[in-house]
C-alpha cells in the first residue's frame, strides 16, 4: 500500500491536480469560517456591481479628512465622467448644431466643456438625432455639471424647527478619507451579481455544493456500474445477457437526453441538489458497468481465480475477494470521472433551467443560468460568468489530471 501511494505521489500530473482540487477544497471549507453570511442573501440595491471596495458615503463625510494634494486628481475627476466615446458625442452634437468640426478639440477638455456649456440647448433639435439620444445627451449634460470648478461640495442639514437648509459644513477637493477609519466598507473582489448577491460568497458555496453533487451522482454511478459489471463478467450466460442489454440500452439514448426528461418530470419544488444527484447517478452508470464488465472477463479464468471455485466458495466470496481487489484502481478512476461528469451534467441542466431549486442553494450551473437570463454577457459584466467558467474548468482539469496520474502508474502500457 505504502508503495502504491509513493508511486502516485511521484506522479507530476496526479500532484498537479490533486493540488489544485484539494486547494478548491480548503477554500470552501475555510471561506464560510472567516467571512459567513448567506450566499443568496440580497446587499445591493442594483445589479452587477464592479468589483471593488465600496465605502459608505455617509459615514466618510463624517470620517477624519484629510488634506491631499495630487496632481493628476482633477484629470482623473474628469475622466470618470468624460470617456472618448463622450467627447465624441460632444462633438457631434455641437457639429450639428452648427459650430465649425476644426474648431472643437476634443483632447483639450477645458475648451471642450466650455464650448458645450456655452452651446448646448436641451431644446435644440438636431438633424438625425433620436429621442433616446436627446436622453443621452440630457443625462451627459446633468454629469457635466460644476465638472471645471475648483469649489468643493457644501453639506447641509434641514434645521429642525423651519425645515429649511442650513450650511453645516464642506467637502473641499483636495479633502481625503482613511478607508481604515470609515466604520461601514464592503468589499467584493467579484463584484456583485444580477440580485445584487456577492459573487465570491455566491461562488464558493456553488462549487462545495456542486461537488457535493458529483461526489453523490459518482458514488451512485460508481456503485451501480460495479456491481452489474461484476454480475456480468463473471456470472456470464442469461444474466450477462439481461445486464447487457440495459447497459447498451442506456448506452444508445443520449444521458442529457434521459437527465433533461427525468428533470423535467420531477418538477421545480421537488428538485434539490441531492435529487438531481441522484437522478445523474442514476443515469450515468452504463459506461463504468461496461468497462468493469470487460475487466472481470479477463480476470475470471485466472489461477487464483479458479482455485477458489474448486474450493467450493460462493459465487460473492470469489466476486468481492479474488476479483474486486484486483480491478480497485480502475474503479477509483471511474469514480473520479463520474464526479467530474455529474458536475459537468449539473451544469448541462441548470443552464437549461432544469437544475436543483433557485432558491435553495447556489451551484455553479445555476450561476451560469442567471447570468445568461440577465445577458451579463453582452452588458459585459464579466465578474457574473468568468470565475464560474474558471471554477468549472479548474475543477474538470484538476481531477482528469489526477486520472492519467493514476492511469500511468496503474496500466502497464503507459508506465514509464
Amino acid at each position: 500500500m505504502k508503495r502504491t501511494l509513493r508511486q502516485v505521489f511521484h506522479s507530476g500530473k496526479f500532484v498537479t491536480g490533486f493540488v489544485i482540487f484539494m486547494s478548491l477544497l480548503i477554500l470552501v471549507f475555510f471561506y464560510p469560517l472567516i467571512i459567513g453570511g448567506q450566499p443568496l442573501k440580497t446587499l445591493g440595491q442594483g445589479t452587477f456591481f464592479a468589483p471593488g471596495i465600496y465605502v459608505n458615503v455617509y459615514d466618510s463625510v463624517a470620517s477624519p479628512r484629510y488634506t491631499i494634494m495630487l496632481d493628476d486628481a482633477e484629470a482623473k475627476r474628469i475622466a470618470s465622467k468624460l470617456d472618448e466615446q463622450d467627447r465624441q458625442a460632444i462633438k457631434e452634437w455641437l457639429v450639428g448644431a452648427g459650430l465649425p468640426e476644426g474648431d472643437i478639440d476634443t483632447t483639450d477638455t477645458e475648451q471642450l466643456l466650455t464650448l458645450w456649456v456655452n452651446h448646448y440647448d436641451p431644446t435644440t433639435r438636431i438633424a438625425g438625432m433620436t429621442n433616446a439620444d436627446r436622453n443621452y445627451y440630457i443625462r451627459l449634460e446633468r454629469s457635466l455639471q460644476g465638472l471645471l470648478s475648483d469649489e468643493g461640495i457644501t453639506v447641509a442639514a434641514a434645521d429642525p424647527d423651519t425645515g429649511a437648509l442650513k450650511p453645516t459644513g464642506a467637502v473641499a477637493q483636495t479633502d481625503y478619507v482613511n478607508v481604515s477609519e470609515v466604520p461601514n466598507v464592503r468589499i467584493f473582489p467579484l463584484g456583485t451579481d444580477n440580485f445584487g448577491r456577492d459573487v465570491l460568497t455566491e461562488l464558493v458555496t456553488a462549487i462545495g455544493v456542486s461537488l457535493r453533487i458529483g461526489l453523490v451522482a459518482g458514488l451512485i454511478a460508481t456503485t451501480i456500474g460495479l456491481v452489474l459489471g461484476l454480475l456480468a463478467g463473471y456470472v456470464g450466460g442469461f444474466a450477462d445477457d439481461v445486464i447487457s442489454f440495459f447497459t447498451n440500452l442506456f448506452i444508445v439514448i443520449p444521458s442529457i437526453v434521459l437527465l433533461i426528461l427525468i428533470s423535467f418530470s420531477i418538477g421545480q419544488e421537488q428538485r434539490g441538489a441531492f435529487v438531481i444527484a441522484v437522478v445523474i447517478g442514476f443515469t450515468a452508470w452504463p459506461w463504468t458497468a461496461r468497462a468493469v464488465r470487460a475487466q472481470v472477463i479477463s480476470l475470471r479464468n485466472r489461477d487464483h481465480v479458479n482455485l477458489s471455485r474448486l474450493s467450493g466458495h460462493s459465487i460473492a466470496h470469489i466476486i468481492f475477494r479474488d476479483i474486486a481487489p484486483y480491478i480497485a484502481s480502475y474503479v477509483i478512476m471511474a469514480l473520479i470521472l463520474q464526479i467530474s461528469t455529474a458536475i459537468l451534467a449539473e451544469a448541462q441542466l441548470s443552464i437549461l433551467g432544469l437544475g436543483p431549486r433557485t432558491t435553495d442553494v447556489p451551484t455553479l450551473g445555476l450561476m451560469m443560468n442567471w447570468a445568461l437570463i440577465y445577458q451579463a454577457h453582452i452588458l459585459g459584466k464579466w465578474w457574473a460568468y468568468v470565475p464560474v467558467i474558471v471554477a468549472i474548468a479548474l475543477i474538470a482539469f484538476s481531477l482528469n489530471l489526477m486520472i492519467t496520474g493514476l492511469d500511468q502508474v496503474f496500466n502497464p502500457a503507459l508506465r514509464d
